[in-house]
């Protein structure tokens, strides 16, 4: 078991090429240890590098060998002014 992962949590991969252009939720290493999330579109993935664009419009690059765990998600809610 991985010493970052809590007791008990499963987790999954199930985020796969074909899900180019749906919104997604990766768990990732961070270089400096722990894990974060990264949720957005994922605009590409290739070359072992998945690139996710978050709502505020950066594009986040994550290597494929940090990823933890992902899936779909449903698209964001609609914001009213």
């Amino acid at each position: 078991m991985d010493a970052e992962q809590p007791t008990g949590v499963r987790y999954t991969r199930d985020v796969r090429v074909q899900d180019v252009g749906a919104r997604v939720v990766l768990r990732r290493r961070h270089p400096e240890g722990g894990l974060g999330d990264v949720l957005g579109i994922l605009e590409s993935w290739a070359h072992g590098r998945l690139a996710v664009r978050r709502r505020d419009g950066v594009l986040v690059e994550v290597a494929e060998g940090d990823v933890v765990a992902s899936k779909k998600v449903p698209p964001a809610p609609v914001r009213r002014p």
